[in-house]
């Protein structure tokens, strides 16, 4: 089974690009972020006349999460718990059931936190401790899940080729490293960290200033994988070329493939 993440950048904007990308990599499940649409105006038509059932979390202009799938959906969840009040559509959950294993799929929009200090970083934060608190609890369920999408944090320097450009962005903050390090330690597997070790792989490159034509690029879209879900993952890999083609989003897919 191939399991993608990809933030979109707006669907209406991305239509072709994205059916164009479904029809070559032909993932089983696709997680989508920055739909930027209400559930009522996303196109369904495209992609269920490809195989798919669709799944959206959205909001009106910005964020929004959707999750494609090839395989009926099971026990879906909008929302990430622990704030009542928050009503930015980040967060959508469901199961997929297979030979094998159930397997549990979270897709995420983790906030940006920019600019840093400031009530949107501390957002982003408190956004974080939300994520890990749920993760503990599907852990405590010791079934196989992953937290997959465009979680707005690098890692560590390796994962951008100017590191010192975002010294002082909330994608790179220490508070914001040590945040993710937090989710890591509690056993999650980084997928494509498990595969690649080196630095100079890119998800994202800004529509600014070239980056794309000179590989100016950052890594932050992610797979975390519970112990349960690592023990099936057979693969990971990152569609790079998809930035170069006819108005693109400014990421690229990254997927997993699980024999599950």
């Amino acid at each position: 089974m191939k399991i993608a993440s990809f933030n979109i950048n707006g669907i209406k904007a991305r239509l072709p690009a994205l059916t164009d990308w479904l029809d070559e990599a032909q993932p089983d499940i696709a997680l989508l972020q920055e739909i930027k649409s209400v559930d009522d105006g996303f196109p369904h038509e495209p992609f269920e006349d490809r195989g798919y059932h669709v799944h959206t979390h959205g909001q009106k202009s910005f964020n929004g999460v959707a999750i494609l799938s090839k395989s009926p959906l099971e026990d879906i969840s909008r929302g990430l718990p622990g704030d009542d009040e928050d009503e930015q559509a980040r967060w959508i959950e469901a199961t997929v059931v297979r030979d094998k294993a159930a397997l549990r799929i979270c897709g995420l929009y983790l906030p940006n936190g920019n600019p840093a200090p400031g009530p949107k970083y501390d957002y982003k934060l408190a956004w974080m401790d939300r994520m890990r608190a749920r993760a503990q609890q599907l852990l405590d369920a010791e079934e196989p899940f992953l937290m997959a999408g465009d979680y707005n944090v690098i890692p560590q320097d390796e994962d951008a080729k100017r590191p010192e450009a975002w010294k002082e962005d909330a994608l790179a903050l220490p508070q914001s490293r040590a945040a993710f390090r937090r989710l890591l330690h509690m056993g999650f597997t980084e997928a494509f960290r498990a595969t690649i070790t080196a630095g100079g792989h890119y998800t994202f490159w800004d529509y600014q200033g070239g980056a794309w034509n000179r590989d100016d690029g950052i890594r932050i879209d992610h797979f975390l994988l519970s112990p349960q879900a690592a023990d099936h993952m057979t693969g990971c890999g990152i569609d790079k070329e998809i930035r170069g083609r006819e108005k693109p989003s400014d990421h690229v897919p990254i997927w997993v493939e699980m024999d599950i």
